[in-house]
């Protein structure tokens, strides 16, 4: 039915060019909308990529708890008493609360000197469990993490940041096994992480020096008190369920009364997470509608430039039909010069949308955060089969139109 051969390309093209104003119009409008969609799809893509790896190697269904002085007089205490978190915290909350996965504290130092030979490097050192890297993947690329063992036995040794291996070791050698110096006790090297994600705790990764847990408790006198608590749930459990129920375990533990907003500080990143990915879902909405929306327009000019041309040619029109033209003929005819307008205008929209989003690609592809900024090859599809469908149906109106020319009521106009 809509099969075109060689003159009916020729009379499609004499129909464009004849119309040369209206016809480039009408064309930009379908190459600004296509190029709009395709842009604002894999731009907000790209920068989904980019913020998403700001958060890599993080535990996205986790919480964080952090003490502070109480706000409210309790069971005897005054307001503004002072308390802290504890190991011991850490095995109420697993007796407790089954809907918790992992539960590991993490006690930081700030401002600790490392020393290596005659370089100095200012650090964060922590002490962490080996469960730690389930709430924060350690990106181990020499040696390994802090394990069981080096807990158990209070061994005296680390492992680094970036920055630390930079500034102690410019010369990029390998540091396993050496020694390095914290606040005058000297600690072996066992591993070097590369983690560079934007979401930390108690201090950039990069920075930092991690000891066993154990370690760090001896070297910096530290007892039970820990810093933070990290929590994950089990698979099918919210943290908006759980993280509640973990800060009334701790509030009975510590007598903090129940309604205390300010003594247990509670950090969900699941919420955090979630509202990020809902944020980039009301951005791929909005480029839909903006995109289809310019696309619209388009195809309304598509309609009008025809339905025009079906005027300036309802002589030729009747002249045909009375000389045998079908009408499936003429609806042919009409369509088919709507649908190529809008396909060849949406075709170059597409080529330069994609030529634009690789030019990004490329230019963050260096950086820290690089994103994938292309469409996908079924968008691509999708975007071209839309193009056909909204040439045709922008040629419906002017199509059926030419149908109803009677031969005899043109040859009476002319």
């Amino acid at each position: 039915m809509f099969r075109i051969d060689i003159d009916k390309w020729e009379e499609i093209l004499v129909t464009i060019t004849r119309n040369k104003t209206r016809s480039l119009l009408t064309a930009f409008g379908i190459f600004w909308g296509i190029f709009m969609l395709v842009a604002l799809m894999g731009g907000a893509q790209g920068l989904q990529d980019m913020m998403s790896a700001n958060f890599k190697g993080f535990a996205t269904n986790s919480a964080i708890f952090a003490y502070n002085n109480t706000s409210i007089a309790y069971k005897g205490f005054q307001e503004g008493r002072a308390w802290h978190l504890d190991t011991d915290d850490i095995e109420r909350i697993k007796r407790t609360v089954s809907e918790v996965d992992v539960v590991t504290p993490n006690i930081t130092q700030w401002g600790a000197n490392a020393i290596y030979e005659d370089k100095t490097f200012s650090s964060v050192v922590k002490g962490l469990y080996p469960e730690y890297e389930k709430i924060e993947a350690q990106d181990i690329t020499m040696g390994r993490f802090i394990n069981d063992v080096d807990v158990r036995d209070h061994r005296k040794v680390c492992t680094i940041g970036k920055q630390v291996y930079e500034q102690l070791f410019p010369d990029k050698r390998n540091p396993l096994g050496e020694f390095i110096q914290l606040d005058g006790i000297y600690y072996q090297v066992i591993g070097v992480s590369l983690s560079t994600s934007n979401m930390n705790i108690n201090g950039g990764s990069e920075r930092s020096v991690t000891l066993p847990i154990t370690t760090m408790q001896q070297a910096y006198n530290r007892g039970k008190e820990v810093d933070i608590i990290c929590i994950t749930a089990k698979k099918g459990h919210l943290m908006s369920d759980v993280a509640p129920k973990v800060e009334q375990v701790i509030k009975k533990a510590h007598y903090i009364h129940p309604d205390d907003k300010q003594a247990v500080i509670m950090v969900n990143t699941e919420a955090m997470f979630n509202m990020v990915d809902n944020l980039f879902e009301g951005i791929r909405i909005l480029s839909w509608m903006v995109g289809l929306g310019t696309l619209l327009a388009g195809a309304i000019g598509v309609s009008n430039i025809m339905m025009v041309t079906v005027k300036e040619r309802t002589t030729e029109i009747g002249i045909r039909r009375a000389i045998g033209a079908r009408p499936v003929d003429i609806l042919s005819q009409i369509l088919s010069e709507s649908m190529v307008l809008t396909i060849l205008a949406g075709m170059f929209g597409i080529l330069f949308g994609v030529f634009v989003l690789q030019m990004l690609e490329m230019g963050t592809a260096q950086t820290d955060n690089p994103g994938h900024f292309q469409i996908s090859f079924w968008m691509a599809i999708g975007s071209c089969v839309l193009l056909m469908c909204m040439g045709m149906l922008a040629g419906l109106l002017p199509a059926y139109r030419a149908m109803a020319i009677k031969p005899i009521d043109a040859i009476r106009d002319e």
